[in-house]
């Protein structure tokens, strides 16, 4: 099935259970009330949400509406917990290339990860406000899973079972703000500003034999304005898979129901298919021709994600965002 939340004045929103065509909804306060609530009470809760989205696709279901993306928040509007991984190291081991360094053979053993700014996570057509061009704005197209309740210390195999739901992501970064932060030697913060997902989060069964358990075999489509900026498969080169991922989250904690672990950069060891990022695409400039040529976002700038199914139909709609100047302090 597939869920949203439609942006009603709260802060959690009203969940909504969204058609196949992403083309209607119905809101299901008799069921759940937020997804937060969903994903807390799965057990009881997802055959019921399942009846709702059959009648939807069979045009029987009461009370629907025609489904407004811009008037939708993040599937999960704030998170107890955001964490984004590093799961594709062919881009780790690019990025890290074009400024005179390697990979540390520990990477390969065990996944990055950051804690990321969940309070406040953007609709997939929310503007990304920003003081300066500066700080490098740059956009990062991922995959992303959510979860019910994870108790600490479980395996992979086992995190396998707490996949609830899969989402697109925009991991805003600010490149030139990255440096300064990891010099310190305490990770990213100012440098990881907005995420943004897609209109939809959906159940893993939604993606057919292009979900495996572990990883999503599609590729994700990338554009920057008019301009693609790449199609690589987010099923390749994902050195850590999601279950390895949430294992990893829970190996000192448990993770609470509705907690979103995030891929990290989608990137493949095939340059020709392109890239999720501008930072990748400047580190292959810099490796080739010695500095890179392509600028960062600026405002005005809109960023577009989407992956679509083997009928060429979106899956979870598209993220489609400009980047705006603000003049702080910038209004919760």
């Amino acid at each position: 099935m597939k869920l949203a939340t439609l942006k009603n004045g709260r802060r959690d929103g009203q969940l909504l259970v969204v058609s196949r065509d992403l083309r209607t909804a119905v809101a299901v306060p008799d069921i759940a009330s937020t997804m937060q609530q969903a994903l807390e009470e799965w057990p009881t809760k997802h055959r019921a949400l399942d009846e709702v989205y059959r009648a939807l696709n069979a045009g029987i279901a009461t009370e629907a509406f025609a489904l407004d993306v811009a008037r939708l928040a993040a599937p999960l509007p704030r998170a107890y917990q955001w964490a984004d991984g590093s799961a594709y190291l062919v881009h780790s081991e690019l990025v890290r290339k074009a400024r005179g360094a390697e990979l540390t053979p520990e990477l390969w053993q065990d996944p990055l990860m950051y804690q990321g700014c969940g309070d406040s996570l953007l609709g997939a057509r929310d503007d990304v406000a920003l003081e300066s061009t500066n700080w490098g704005i740059d956009l990062e197209g991922e995959v992303a899973v959510f979860t019910d309740d994870v108790p600490m210390g479980v395996s992979p195999q086992q995190a396998k079972g707490h996949i609830r739901l899969i989402a697109l992501v925009n991991d805003v970064s600010l490149r030139g703000l990255v440096p300064s932060e990891l010099a310190k030697g305490f990770g990213f913060f100012q440098s990881k500003p907005w995420t943004a997902f897609s209109p939809v989060a959906v159940t893993p069964d939604e993606l057919g034999d292009a979900w495996d358990g572990q990883r999503v075999h599609l590729p994700l489509t990338v554009h920057v304005n008019d301009d693609l900026l790449g199609r690589p498969d987010a099923g390749v080169d994902m050195v850590f898979d999601f279950p390895q991922l949430i294992a990893h989250a829970a190996k000192t904690r448990p993770l609470g129901a509705g907690t979103i672990i995030g891929s990290g950069t989608v990137s493949n060891g095939d340059r020709s298919v392109g890239s999720a990022c501008l930072a990748e695409k400047r580190a292959l400039e810099t490796v080739r021709d010695g500095k890179p040529c392509t600028p960062f976002l600026k405002f005005g700038d809109r960023m577009t994600i989407d992956m679509f199914d083997r009928n060429g139909n979106s899956i979870f709609g598209a993220i489609s965002q400009r980047v705006v100047a603000y003049a702080p302090p910038l209004p919760v």
